[in-house]
């Protein structure tokens, strides 16, 4: 298939226009791909990352389709900055239509952050559900919160004991380790908004091994400099393929009344029994907001492990 992000989502005649969409992680591979298919589909985009030239070079753009855009520069490994990227994104709207958790990490070197926390466990979980827990008031009504995960997390074991330490280290394993807690995060937001009747979804996706995503420069040794050669080929998932997936979730009518749900791509899947475990879902939720020092999201909403996330 070829095309554009939202030509390939089939959502290429949706008019986004009035709708307000925070993509992070939006200044390269798919999580840019994507912020621009919104632009041109008529949405005002948030565009967040690390490197502020490439930040406005995406806002750039997106004007040049038409879209209000804006560029905020947040490191995830800080929670000071997501708490400001959140305060900024509440000075632009208080209506927000979608939230992309879309940013991301794999790390060579194990390293604690300022919370003591294994550095990719910060960035790719806790600073999404920190995220999630300073929005939620200006969620629009049938909002929908999108996680970024992977098949990786297939190889995850999540002991939470283990996040507070990098003896032993492993970049994979504490990848698989964080993408394993981006589904169940997704599960239990869906449970927790559903128990508080509200009608913002949550769903998780993995969006396909992709070389050419600009995720390969954390990799070891030559093998960002091997994943690129394998762009070109046939059976390897492009940036644009990537990007539509996401795009699908955000904004496809197929899936509007979808939630607690996780795609491989735009197909519907089942990931493994431990992303599933609701107990562990649930310690999860519990544990992120202890390690932030912070409230409990939803703690009000909170619903006994037995009900299924997509019908709490």
């Amino acid at each position: 298939m070829t095309g554009t992000p939202e030509a390939r989502a089939g959502v290429a005649d949706v008019d986004l226009s009035g709708t307000t969409i925070l993509v992070t992680g939006s200044t390269s591979g798919i999580g840019r791909e994507a912020a621009l298919a919104f632009g041109r589909l008529g949405a005002d985009v948030f565009v967040h990352g690390r490197d502020r030239d490439a930040g406005q070079a995406v806002v750039t753009e997106l004007e040049q389709t038409g879209a209000d855009a804006r560029f905020v520069r947040a490191d995830f490994a800080d929670t000071d900055a997501v708490r400001d990227l959140a305060a900024s994104v509440r000075e632009w709207t208080d209506d927000l239509d979608v939230c992309c958790h879309n940013a991301g990490g794999l790390f060579r070197r194990g390293e604690l952050t300022d919370l003591g926390v294994e550095q990719t466990f910060h960035v790719n979980h806790l600073s999404p559900y920190l995220l999630t827990a300073e929005l939620l008031d200006c969620l629009a009504e049938d909002a929908r919160v999108v996680t970024t995960a992977s098949e990786a997390h297939n190889g995850g074991s999540l002991d939470l004991d283990e996040v507070t330490s990098v003896r032993g280290y492993s970049g994979s394993s504490a990848y698989a380790r964080s993408k394993l807690a981006n589904v169940q995060f997704a599960f239990e937001l869906a449970r927790r908004l559903k128990a508080a009747d509200s009608d913002v979804s949550s769903n998780s996706f993995h969006p396909g091994g992709i070389p050419a995503s600009g995720f390969t420069r954390f990799l070891p040794g030559p093998l960002p400099r091997v994943a690129r050669l394998l762009d070109p080929l046939p059976f390897v998932t492009s940036v644009e393929e990537g990007a539509a997936a996401l795009v699908y979730l955000a904004v496809s009518p197929d899936v509007s009344d979808v939630s607690g749900q996780y795609f491989e791509k735009q197909d519907l899947a089942t990931p493994t029994r431990a992303a599933r475990d609701r107990d562990a879902q649930l310690r999860l939720w519990e544990r992120s907001a202890r390690l932030l020092d912070i409230e409990e999201p939803l703690a009000d909403a909170a619903v006994d492990p037995a009900v299924d996330a997509s019908e709490a």
